[in-house]
């Protein structure tokens, strides 16, 4: 298969995955996982594209988000604008049932969250504001209780030996449902000068004046 042929064989199907491939093509090895997966009668947006999206960062928009079945809980604004976001990672959570029910309720904040590596083998959330259920009564959680992230092994060793470069950190991006289950999107960051968020703030600001514009 030629490189056309594997960029032809990926647009199979827009439709169903608007704003996806925002890449001109995805490289070789991914194509033939793809293609494989198909012609195994699994569902590739579950399989490989979903793994593709949230590794490789490919995956931002709106649209693509609720055909995947995504529910967006909690979104960290400030994420973006503090920090230059190098590669993003999807973490599942161990919460108690309490905490859940907050989070389909909506009740989360990322505003102050951070992620805590410990020696190489754990991955926790630290400092997001879960609010309590009011109907658990006295089994209700902590709000700022430390979580653990699940994460395969090898994620967390490879995020433990980036953070320990100068200037490197984690930063959670979005909390969201997908399939019922709260999923955390990370990201491994480096911190902006304050001349980088200064360019971030023209750029928003040219940005908004160009939707003005177009709307008139």
């Amino acid at each position: 298969m030629d490189d056309n042929s594997v960029t032809n064989f990926l647009k199979v199907s827009p439709h169903r995955l608007p704003g996806l491939f925002r890449r001109p093509a995805l490289d070789r090895q991914t194509a033939w996982e793809v293609r494989a997966t198909r012609q195994a009668g699994k569902p590739v947006l579950r399989d490989r594209l979903e793994s593709l999206c949230y590794g490789r960062s490919l995956c931002n928009s709106h649209d693509t988000i609720r055909a995947m079945g995504i529910k967006v809980v909690a979104t960290n604004r400030k994420a973006r604008f503090e920090y230059f976001l190098l590669e993003e990672f999807e973490a599942g959570l161990a919460l108690q049932g309490s905490e859940i029910k907050s989070v389909r309720a909506g009740q989360v904040s990322l505003n102050d969250a951070y992620v805590q590596i410990e020696n190489g083998r754990e991955a926790w959330l630290m400092e997001t504001h879960i609010a309590p259920y009011t109907q658990a009564n006295r089994f209700n959680h902590d709000p700022k209780r430390p979580r653990r992230l699940l994460l395969h092994r090898r994620e967390i060793r490879a995020l433990w030996n980036a953070v320990r470069q100068k200037g490197m950190t984690i930063v959670p991006t979005r909390l969201y449902l997908k399939d019922g289950l709260a999923k955390l999107e990370i990201a491994l960051a480096r911190g902006k000068k304050l001349h980088d968020k200064r360019e971030t703030i023209a750029r928003r600001d040219a940005e908004r004046e160009m939707r003005r514009g177009g709307r008139l």
